[in-house]
């Protein structure tokens, strides 16, 4: 073994952006509610965030997100590292009110240092499936945190006529 070799060995992958996942969550992932402990617990920051869309209860007790087509900068894939790379080559977006009739959406921004390991549980839960039939799709949209836009991935469902419209931007537990 050489010396780069041995460097290779100590390089912690929470040092490697490419390894960093970004995820905009707005309803049962957030922290108190009852999916976040199972599959966000491994996350290295959980932060308050906003992204432009619209919510909607849905009578199922979960809510689901739509965002204007123009705000949606990458379709997700069965890849999650790749996924992460891509959040990397994305430029930070513009976080500019979209035309039309959208509301602030607040939530949070989960960031995660195993995408293999972290993302799959949540795309499951989510009923995400590239190709396939799926009740969520990922997407990547421009998210605000901390007054800085960046890149995240989200999970958007196109909303049932029955579900009610949440004016607030913020699904509460019901």
């Amino acid at each position: 073994m050489n010396i780069g070799d041995t460097a290779k060995l100590n390089t912690n992958p929470e040092d490697s952006p490419e390894t960093t996942l970004r995820l905009f969550v707005y309803g049962t992932l957030k922290r108190g509610y009852w999916n976040h402990q199972r599959f966000c617990a491994q996350a290295r920051s959980v932060e308050p965030a906003v992204v432009w869309g619209r919510l909607y209860h849905l009578h199922a007790g979960f809510p689901a997100l739509e965002v204007p087509e123009g705000l949606i900068l990458s379709q997700g894939t069965a890849d999650p590292l790749a996924d992460a790379r891509r959040q990397q080559e994305i430029d930070i977006p513009r976080f500019g009110r979209p035309t039309g009739d959208w509301d602030l959406i607040h939530g949070e921004l989960v960031t995660f240092t195993d995408p293999q390991r972290d993302l799959l549980p949540i795309d499951r839960l989510e009923g995400f499936r590239p190709g396939g039939h799926s009740m969520y799709q990922r997407v990547m949209v421009a998210v605000l945190c901390k007054r800085t836009s960046i890149p995240a991935w989200t999970y958007l469902m196109p909303c049932p006529s029955y579900a009610e419209r949440v004016a607030s931007g913020e699904w509460l537990r019901p």
